[in-house]
């Protein structure tokens, strides 16, 4: 068995081989936490120790690449075109925009592919939903948790229970992870069929009724000047096609270098930190739990497609309009696409 890469601490350049390929690090002593004393290399050192558990959350979905040449606390900018030159054995991703334009994004399949991503700058990983093979049809549905103006910790991690509950009661199970920011995701693994918009209207459809069960948690307003302080945001606009959140186990240009991590449910409650998990602490989390995130790899996956039809009606609901005549489909059992109980 080969023995796995190694990155040196006293390079700034060096060439890393895993096969018959190579890619050249560059770099790697520049400070990019310089208060944490963390560079470049200590970065790409991470994403290596992390590669066993992170590479299955990523493989052959697109990646758009956020940049960030002077660390963490410098400016950035995103790019979705793989640049030239680029190493022959990168496999990219062709997806057709609105526009026509066709965009090869680069694909992260293995080892050599994540640290090269990662030596452009990338400190975080934002891929898409669906996979390459069809970039329309994703395989999880998820609600991005985040604080207006005023609001703890505690209180997106009491929101985040909330979307538990709904989802449960349609028969959904659920997992949770930080952001590695400010907030929580929660994730639904689902059987690849219904199409991103309509994953996204059935998240719309659950937010605005999280939000009409929990008005004093839990808003679902889109316009950020409209949204009361001291809420939890119900993002449902994340579930957009072409849209991306931070993956599983990625580090955030935060002060403390925290990373998107995997959480069970009995760790989301007021005693929950986000500088408790960083780029120092993960690994060690790592090998000790092993991969929390895992279920959502797995054969056991929701098929949400006979909740699509109900999904208009319990729009109305929560919005306060009255049910039209299609409003009746929400009668049915979960399983058969029932709207979530009233609280």
């Amino acid at each position: 068995m080969a023995r796995p890469p190694s990155i040196p601490r006293d390079e700034d350049t060096v060439v890393v081989r895993i096969g018959s390929r190579a890619t050249t690090l560059t770099n790697l002593r520049k400070p990019f936490w310089p208060a944490l004393g963390l560079t470049k290399g200590d970065l790409l050192r991470y994403y290596l120790a992390v590669a066993p558990a992170l590479l299955p959350h990523v493989r052959d979905r697109a990646m758009v690449m956020k940049r960030y040449p002077d660390g963490a606390a410098g400016p950035f900018f995103f790019m979705k075109r793989t640049p030239k030159p680029r190493p022959p054995w990168l496999e990219t991703c062709a997806i057709e925009h609105g526009s026509g334009n066709v965009i090869d994004f680069p694909m992260i399949q293995d080892t050599l592919a994540l640290l090269w991503v990662i030596n452009l700058g990338c400190i975080d990983l934002n891929p898409w939903y669906a996979r390459c093979d069809d970039v329309d049809r994703p395989d999880f549905l998820h609600f991005d948790l985040d604080p207006t103006p005023g609001a703890s910790l505690a209180q997106i991690a009491q929101a985040a229970h909330r979307v538990r509950e709904i989802l449960g009661e349609l028969g959904l199970t659920s997992l949770v992870k930080t952001t590695g920011s400010r907030g929580l995701h929660v994730y639904v693994p689902i059987v690849r069929g219904p199409t991103q918009k309509e994953v996204w209207t059935l998240a719309k459809a659950l937010a605005f009724e999280l939000a009409r069960r929990h008005p004093e948690l839990i808003t679902a307003e889109y316009r950020v000047a409209r949204r009361p302080p001291q809420h939890a945001v119900a993002d449902y606009n994340q579930n957009a096609w072409g849209r991306t959140l931070a993956s599983v186990y990625s580090v955030r240009p935060t002060p403390r270098a925290t990373v998107s991590t995997p959480l069970t449910w009995d760790e989301v409650g007021p005693s929950l930190r986000m500088e408790d998990h960083r780029i120092d602490t993960l690994p060690a989390r790592l090998r000790a739990g092993g991969d929390l995130w895992k279920p959502l790899l797995g054969p056991r996956r929701h098929d949400i497609g006979p909740l699509l039809g109900p999904a208009a009606g319990w729009l109305r609901r929560a919005s306060g309009v009255p049910p039209g005549a299609s409003a009746g489909g929400s009668r049915a059992k979960p399983r058969a696409g029932r709207a979530p109980r009233s609280a």
